[in-house]
């Protein structure tokens, strides 16, 4: 174990050194949309990879925090830093509402539920007057981070995404290896077991949902002081389907898989942009080859490749992972 906290440790230290250096070798305003969708991905991750919830209607917290921040921000005049707080608190709100009606109901009940909810969002989006209806709110203002930062600059707006990307990603990761990220596995796995141990399933479900609004709300109100926009997109259900997307492709249930899966789609959205209305054929191919040679996604498959070779040889994996029954029947004195 202190083998693979130390991997951990420096594969962390080998990326954060990477994204430092990136804005000099890629488009930055490309890696800050990357980011954006990573945490986006990482808070949707939250609830389907480790809460066993599908949700289709993610991008209502996405899109709503990107309203309210566009909002506050341009009409009335909040600084960044506020404007960021009001959306993701506004879309920890959304899904309060959301999840306390949603979570009555599991597998596809619970996703029809959050779609229709989040095409409530939509049509309120679409008609409200300070959405700015089909035209959205634009020329939204970075301005000044606690008035000293100017975030007009694309460097300074890159490194200011990036520390908060990493925020919210640990917060992930810190609620993951939780007492209470192992309640809400244990959820997953089996419910009822849970339920008899004394666990409230509904209300952990509940906190589970509304920290990944919250955080998909953190990602929606960056992505709005990110190119100044926020418009009907973002709360539109292809959103929330592309948020899917990237977690299926990076890999469900695993902590950086959402984050490569977020990269990896919006590279392609950038650089097959030159094809046209191929470029939908060109990532269903993609899509449909992932699925079928990347079953546990990009970095799941990877994770399963180490796990493998670091196991003794000559052992297989059955006499390494034998079941209680056995252990319990080879203990001395068992009957």
């Amino acid at each position: 174990m202190a083998e693979i906290g130390r991997w951990n440790r420096a594969l962390a230290a080998v990326l954060i050194g990477l994204a430092l250096v990136a804005p000099f070798i890629l488009y930055p305003v490309f890696l800050m949309e990357a980011l954006c969708f990573a945490l986006f991905a990482c808070a949707f991750n939250l609830l389907i990879g480790y809460v066993g919830l599908l949700s289709f209607g993610h991008a209502a917290f996405f899109g709503s925090a990107a309203y309210v921040t566009a909002h506050t921000v341009k009409v009335w005049g909040l600084p960044p830093e506020l404007g960021i707080l009001a959306g993701a608190a506004a879309a920890a709100l959304l899904g309060t509402v959301v999840g306390w009606l949603a979570i009555r109901r599991q597998g596809i009940y619970f996703a029809m539920i959050t779609l229709a909810l989040a095409q409530m969002v939509y049509f309120v989006a679409l008609q409200a007057r300070f959405t700015g209806g089909e035209d959205g709110i634009q020329a939204v203002p970075r301005g000044k981070l606690l008035g000293v930062v100017d975030l007009s600059d694309t460097l300074t707006m890159y490194y200011f995404v990036l520390a908060v990307f990493l925020i919210g990603f640990a917060v992930i990761v810190r609620t993951v290896h939780s007492p209470f990220g192992q309640i809400i596995k244990a959820i997953r796995e089996n419910e009822p077991r849970a339920v008899s141990l004394g666990y409230d399933a509904d209300r952990y479900k509940l906190l589970a949902f509304i920290l990944s609004a919250g955080l998909s709300g953190l990602a929606g109100s960056l992505k709005s002081l990110v190119f100044q926009l926020a418009s009907l997109t973002d709360v539109q259900w292809t959103m929330s389907g592309e948020v899917v997307l990237m977690t299926l492709v990076g890999g469900l249930g695993t902590v950086l898989g959402p984050v490569v899966g977020a990269f990896f789609l919006t590279g392609m959205q950038h650089y097959l942009a030159q094809l046209g209305s191929w470029v939908t054929v060109v990532q269903g191919i993609i899509f449909v080859f992932c699925v079928l040679v990347f079953r546990r996604g990009i970095v799941g498959v990877i994770a399963s490749y180490f796990t493998a070779r670091r196991k003794p040889h000559g052992i297989s994996p059955a006499a390494t992972e034998r079941p209680a029954e056995a252990r319990t029947a080879a203990a001395p004195g068992a009957p």
